[in-house]
C-alpha cells in the first residue's frame, strides 16, 4: 500500500536523497576507511596496493551513485562553485585529491599514502556534514552526525581490510585492534545521538533508528568483538583469519545498514511549527 505524504504540520519523509545518495554515503565512508585502514595496516607491496585501490574503488562507485541521482548531469560541474558555503563542494574538491594521492601511493610514492589516508578522513567528514546541513530533519541536524559517520566509515573500512586480509594472507593483529576500538566508538557515539534526540523524532523514524540500532548493537558491536577476542585467543589456528573476516564483514555490514536507514527511513522532517501564535485583543 502507498502512503501519499503531504507538506502540512506533520512530519514527512524527505524525497530529495534516494538509494542512489544513500549508496554515495554508504560506499564513500566504506571506501575512505578502507584507504585509511591500508596506511595503518603498515603493509607494503601487493598488500598495500590491493585495499588501497579497492578503497578508491568503492568511493568511485559511491560518486557514481550519486551523480546518477543528478536531474542535469551536465550541471554537475557547478559543485565545485561553492566551497565557502557548501559541503558537497568541499566533498567533490577533496574526491579528486584523495584519488590522485591514493594511486600514487599505491602505484610506489609511500610518502602520499598517509596524505591519502588523511584526505580520505576528510571526504567522509564532508559526507556527516552534508547530512547535517539538513536543518529541517531533526535526525539529520544532530550534533553527533558528523562523527558517526566518520565512526562508522572507519569501523567499516577497516572491516573490509580485515575481508580482505583473510584472502592476502596479511598479519592483521594492529588493524583488528583498531576495529574493536572503532566500532565501540561508533555505538558510544550514535547512544549519545539517539539520546540526544529524545521525542524529537515522528513515530516512524524513531521505529526505524531504534531497530537499526538494536541491530548495531548486536551484529555490529557485541558480533564482532566477540569473534575479535576468539580470533585473538586462537591466532595460531589456521582458521582463525576467517573469525576476522565474519567479525569485519558484520562491522562493515551493520555500518552501511545504519547509513542507509539513517538517510531512506529516518530523514522526515519535522513538519511546520508555530511556537507563537497572534491572539486577538494583544499586543503582538
Amino acid at each position: 500500500m502507498t502512503i501519499a505524504y503531504a507538506y502540512g504540520p506533520n512530519p514527512w519523509p524527505q524525497s530529495f536523497w534516494d538509494a542512489r545518495a544513500a549508496a554515495n554515503f554508504v560506499c564513500g565512508g566504506a571506501g575512505a576507511g578502507l584507504v585509511v585502514a591500508a596506511a595503518l595496516s603498515g603493509a607494503r607491496g601487493t598488500a598495500l596496493v590491493v585495499p588501497l585501490l579497492a578503497g578508491l574503488a568503492i568511493v568511485a562507485c559511491g560518486l557514481a551513485a550519486v551523480f546518477a541521482e543528478i536531474g542535469r548531469p551536465l550541471r554537475a560541474a557547478n559543485v565545485v562553485r561553492n566551497p565557502a558555503t557548501s559541503w558537497m563542494t568541499r566533498e567533490a574538491i577533496v574526491a579528486p585529491l584523495l584519488f590522485a594521492c591514493g594511486v600514487a601511493g599505491a602505484f610506489g610514492s609511500l610518502a602520499f599514502v598517509a596524505t591519502a589516508a588523511a584526505l580520505a578522513l576528510a571526504f567522509v567528514y564532508c559526507q556527516g556534514r552534508m547530512v547535517h546541513a539538513a536543518r529541517g530533519i531533526p535526525a539529520w541536524r544532530a550534533p553527533q552526525v558528523p562523527w558517526l559517520f566518520v565512526a562508522t566509515g572507519m569501523a567499516e573500512g577497516l572491516g573490509l581490510w580485515l575481508a580482505l586480509a583473510a584472502f592476502l594472507e596479511l598479519r592483521s593483529a594492529r588493524v583488528a585492534g583498531w576495529l574493536g576500538v572503532a566500532i565501540i566508538a561508533r555505538y558510544v557515539i550514535f547512544r549519545i545521538y539517539r539520546r540526544g534526540l529524545g521525542r524529537a523524532l515522528a513515530a516512524a523514524p524513531a521505529r526505524a533508528l531504534d531497530a537499526a540500532g538494536r541491530a548495531l548493537l548486536w551484529g555490529g558491536t557485541l558480533a564482532p568483538l566477540v569473534l575479535l577476542a576468539i580470533a585473538a585467543a586462537v591466532r595460531t589456528q589456521p582458521w582463525a583469519p576467517w573469525l576476522l573476516l565474519a567479525a569485519g564483514l558484520c562491522a562493515a555490514l551493520f555500518g552501511a545498514w545504519l547509513k542507509a536507514t539513517l538517510v531512506l527511513r529516518a530523514g522526515h522532517t519535522q513538519g511546520y511549527t508555530l511556537p507563537a501564535l497572534p491572539v486577538r485583543g494583544t499586543r503582538a
